[in-house]
């Protein structure tokens, strides 16, 4: 995995907006990003599913990943590695900050999965 500097960030949410063990889609920049809050810790992903076409904040979040919710594939929030047939593709992740109880995404040259 190569990992670069994040781009821009964007102020994207209050992290109070945001429940454990679920996930929101935003438009950030005119790109659709989903952010997930796992216990203490916010990942922010393609809202995308890298095997079919399936909102990924419509599936489940355990132990740090993401599960599909049309055929269960899922991902590992951190990294986007793929953990589970049939997903075979990485998902694309965004650096994350939280800052004054807001959460803030950098888009364009996020870690690669």
């Amino acid at each position: 995995m190569s990992e670069q500097a994040p781009g821009p960030w964007h102020d994207v949410a209050a992290l109070d907006d945001l429940f454990d063990g679920a996930g929101l889609e935003f438009s950030v920049a005119g790109q659709v990003v989903a952010v997930f809050r796992d216990g203490d810790a916010v990942h922010a992903t393609d809202p995308m599913c890298t095997h079919g076409l399936a909102r990924l904040c419509e599936g489940f979040l355990e132990d740090g990943q993401v599960e599909c919710p049309l055929h269960q594939g899922r991902f590992d929030l951190v990294s986007g590695a793929a953990t589970c047939a049939p997903a075979t593709r990485a998902l694309q992740v965004h650096p994350v900050r939280l800052q004054d109880g807001r959460v803030w995404v950098a888009l364009g040259t996020a870690a690669e999965g």
